[in-house]
């Protein structure tokens, strides 16, 4: 790594699969585990539509920050500026504590969580004008559009804030899949042709952008995937915290055990799944099938589905004879909203079969919401258990899909 003028030596890996998160990004992801631990804390007891709403608002905006200065180690490696890096992680660390504040109501934390998300956002913005790169595969990374409506927010009040937030999210996810790599490289040549036009009588400027002209970027699967992993790793972390922390306050009994049991299986199942049956914590996802612009937006959504259920097994633990509707169905949906996505990254696999899609996809979406409507009596702990039981079906199904693949490759030869 490297400060901003000075560059501390480091052996070059002699291919991508050696590379490995450094000691800086895994400083910079402990910024992560306050930042989500925070954001769950919105869903602490019975949350209403408008809690979901704010939590789902605030996540996509901590992860936004977060995965443009993973993307800018991933890409600069051994240049990283460490003061910049140290700078963003500040601002993180500020945008995690001013949530409680948001959460309730206060303008002064709802301008201090929107002025560090824009610095944030310009920090990183600079650091690619510093590279003089484009990042093909997330331009909203390195683009302010999405900054704007942030800007204006800190002169509005609710919900106007909230809506301006939505918007500059929404923005940037319009950046992100309408803006192409030919777009952005078309757009920079033309800025280029432009500059030398200007310049042309200027032989030291000319020479000067000769030497600096600027150059694609694309961040380097391996290690993107291990970042990500590690930040679905911190939410079901965040998980066993939860769990711990409920039952740490809880008069133990025999449903407190059972229901301690249930959850620590269904976390240990959506690890296996998230990587033993995935990839870069998004599960069924293979490596190298979709591009980082459709793989980030899933691991985003899975990472807050499961921070969502974090929170719901911790308010579980409160309610040991039946679960409030709202908590009964934050747990329910935010495990069908896993599946739901783990069936789009499917969609972007030729090879699946279209019967693990009707066998495994499909019920492992409906059956949570079902429980979830017809749930009202049932007790707290089998609500759990039969989340575990829905949770393990598709990688028993693997199993079995891979013993049967093995069989068929023997009695063929």
């Amino acid at each position: 790594m490297s400060d901003d003028n000075t560059t501390a030596p480091a052996p070059q890996p002699t291919s991508e699969e050696n590379r490995h998160a450094s000691w800086l990004e895994l400083f910079f992801d402990l910024v992560a585990v306050a930042g989500v631990a925070q954001i769950a804390h919105l869903l602490h007891g019975v949350p209403d539509v408008s809690d979901l709403g704010l939590y789902a608002l605030l996540f996509l905006a901590f992860w936004t920050a977060w995965i443009c200065f993973t993307l800018y180690a991933n890409v600069a490696y051994e240049n990283t500026h460490v003061r910049t890096v140290l700078a963003a992680m500040f601002g993180m660390a500020v945008m995690a504590a001013a949530v409680a504040g948001v959460h309730e109501g206060d303008d002064r934390h709802a301008r201090v969580f929107a002025l560090a998300y824009v610095l944030i956002r310009v920090l990183a913005s600079r650091a690619w004008q510093h590279r003089r790169q484009i990042l093909v595969d997330w331009p909203a990374a390195q683009m302010s559009l999405g900054v704007i409506p942030w800007i204006v927010s800190l002169w509005a009040h609710d919900p106007t804030r909230y809506w301006l937030w939505a918007l500059g999210i929404a923005l940037d996810l319009y950046v992100t899949f309408a803006v192409s790599a030919r777009d952005i490289v078309e757009h920079q040549e033309a800025r280029e042709r432009h500059g030398k036009n200007r310049e042309r009588d200027d032989k030291q400027s000319a020479r000067r952008d000769s030497a600096g002209r600027t150059s694609l970027a694309r961040p380097q699967s391996e290690h993107l995937s291990e970042r990500l992993g590690l930040f679905v790793i911190i939410v079901l972390g965040e998980g066993v915290a939860q769990v711990v922390a409920a039952t740490s306050d809880a008069e133990w009994d025999k449903k407190l055990y059972m229901l301690a049991v249930a959850s620590f299986f269904l976390l240990a199942t959506l690890w296996s799944l998230s990587f033993g049956h995935g990839y870069a914590g998004v599960p069924h996802l293979t490596a190298g099938v979709l591009p980082a612009r459709a793989a980030l937006p899933l691991h985003c959504f899975v990472s807050g589905c499961l921070a969502a259920l974090a929170a719901a097994l911790g308010a579980a633990a409160e309610h040991l004879e039946t679960l409030p509707d709202a908590t009964r169905w934050l747990l329910c949906s935010s495990l069908a909203g896993y599946f739901l996505l783990s069936g789009l990254a499917w969609l972007g696999q030729a090879e699946r079969e279209r019967r693990w899609l009707l066998s495994v996809a499909l019920p492992c979406c409906v059956l949570p919401l079902l429980l979830a409507v017809f749930g009202t009596h049932v007790r707290t702990v089998s609500v759990v258990w039969l989340l575990v039981l829905i949770t393990f079906w598709p990688i028993l199904y693997e199993r079995r899909a891979a013993k049967s693949s093995k069989r068929a490759v023997r009695t063929g030869s």
